[in-house]
């Protein structure tokens, strides 16, 4: 990942972090779901895919510890996090959350 991490994760937009590797077949299933969320919410939430083969060290630091793993920042800081396949509905909800305490 060329930018810096911490630049991408403060923003005062939801950030979405998807944490996942090529050969696990719940995060192809995660991203269709993702696209769908970035059509409904545009600029409203940026999306981030990041490979946890290839960021081992990213993967360690915010404990990944099962894929996909999703987590949601806003302004540098973790507001959700939740490991397995989640529904564009749920995110959704989540992120409106987010934007309504901002």
């Amino acid at each position: 990942m060329k930018s810096n991490f911490s630049e991408i994760i403060n923003s005062d937009k939801p950030v979405l972090i998807d944490f996942y590797a090529d050969w696990c077949q719940p995060c192809k299933m995660q991203a269709p779901i993702l696209k769908e969320l970035k059509s409904k919410l545009g600029d409203d939430v940026k999306i981030v895919k990041i490979d946890t083969e290839k960021n081992q060290q990213l993967a360690l630091k915010y404990q990944v510890r099962s894929i996909p793993t999703l987590l949601i920042f806003m302004n540098g800081q973790e507001k959700w996090r939740k490991a397995g396949v989640s529904q564009a509905r749920e995110l959704e909800q989540v992120i409106s959350g987010l934007k309504s305490e901002a």
